[in-house]
C-alpha cells in the first residue's frame, strides 16, 4: 500500500511493471486489440477436457482440428508444492503438428488455464513469434491469456489452498504471481474502457485485491496526466 501523499502504489514492481506494459503492447501489435472477457459460464456443463480444449482454442481462434489432443493422469498430490503448468501439461510438435498434453482431473479453472498456456505455446512458438531461446516465453505465454480473454482463469489458478485429510496444502500453477496477474488484468480492463468491471467478482480474493489495487493506481496516473496537461 503506497503512502497516501503519493498516491495508490502500482501492485508490482517497476520491472514487472515495465515487462507487463510491453508484453501487453506487442500482443496487441500482434493480434489486434485485446478479446472481452471470458466467464467462467461460459464454460459451464462441460464434462470433459476434450470439450474445454475446443472451447479454449475457440477463444485463442485456433482450430483444433489443427493440435493434436493428448491426456494423462493426474499425478500424485505433492504438498506445498509450486509448478509451472509444463507439470500440468505439456506442448511439442510431432511431424510438423503441434501436440499439447494436458493432466486430467484438475478443477475447471486449473484445467482452463492449462490449456489455454499450452495453447498459447502455439500461438507464440509453433507460429515463429518467439523462439524457445527466449528467457521469458513461458510467462509470456502466461500473460497472453489475458489478453484473450482468459484472465479470471489464470489467475484464479495461480495460487490455492485445498484441505484435506492430512491438513492444508497450497499450489501454484503456472509462472505469473497474483499481483502480476492483477495488475495484468487492471491494464487489460482500462485498456477496454471498462474502469469498473463487474466480472472483477469471479476474481478470487487476492487476484481481485490487486486487481483493484492496479485500478485506482491506473486511476491516479490518468487524473495526474490531466492536471498536468492543465498546468
Amino acid at each position: 500500500m503506497g503512502v497516501w501523499w503519493f498516491g495508490p502504489s502500482c501492485p508490482v514492481a517497476p520491472r514487472e511493471q515495465m515487462w507487463i506494459d510491453d508484453s501487453m503492447g506487442w500482443f496487441e501489435s500482434e493480434f489486434g486489440e485485446p478479446r472481452a472477457i471470458v466467464l467462467p459460464a461460459h464454460f459451464a456443463g462441460l464434462t470433459s477436457a476434450q470439450e474445454v480444449f475446443a472451447k479454449v482454442a475457440d477463444c485463442l481462434g485456433i482450430d483444433p482440428g489443427g493440435v493434436d489432443l493428448e491426456l494423462y493422469g493426474e499425478r500424485p498430490l505433492q504438498h506445498d508444492r509450486a509448478r509451472g503448468h509444463s507439470a500440468a501439461g505439456h506442448y511439442r510438435t510431432r511431424k510438423g503438428r503441434p501436440v499439447i498434453a494436458i493432466e486430467t482431473g484438475q478443477p475447471l479453472k486449473s484445467l482452463v488455464s492449462t490449456v489455454a498456456h499450452e495453447l498459447g505455446h502455439v500461438l507464440l512458438l509453433g507460429d515463429g513469434r518467439v523462439s524457445h531461446t527466449r528467457r521469458d516465453h513461458e510467462p509470456l505465454t502466461d500473460l497472453l491469456t489475458v489478453h484473450f480473454g482468459l484472465g479470471i482463469f489464470s489467475a484464479n489458478a495461480a495460487f490455492e489452498f485445498s484441505s484435506r485429510q492430512s491438513g492444508w496444502s497450497w499450489e501454484r500453477l503456472g509462472y505469473l504471481t497474483e499481483p502480476m496477474y492483477g495488475y495484468a488484468l487492471a491494464r487489460y480492463t482500462w485498456r477496454l474502457g471498462e474502469p469498473k468491471p463487474g466480472w472483477a467478482e469471479h476474481l478470487d480474493l487476492n487476484p481481485r485485491t490487486c486487481l483493484r489495487q492496479g485500478l485506482r493506481y491506473f486511476r491516479n496516473q490518468t487524473s495526474a496526466s490531466a492536471k498536468n496537461a492543465l498546468t
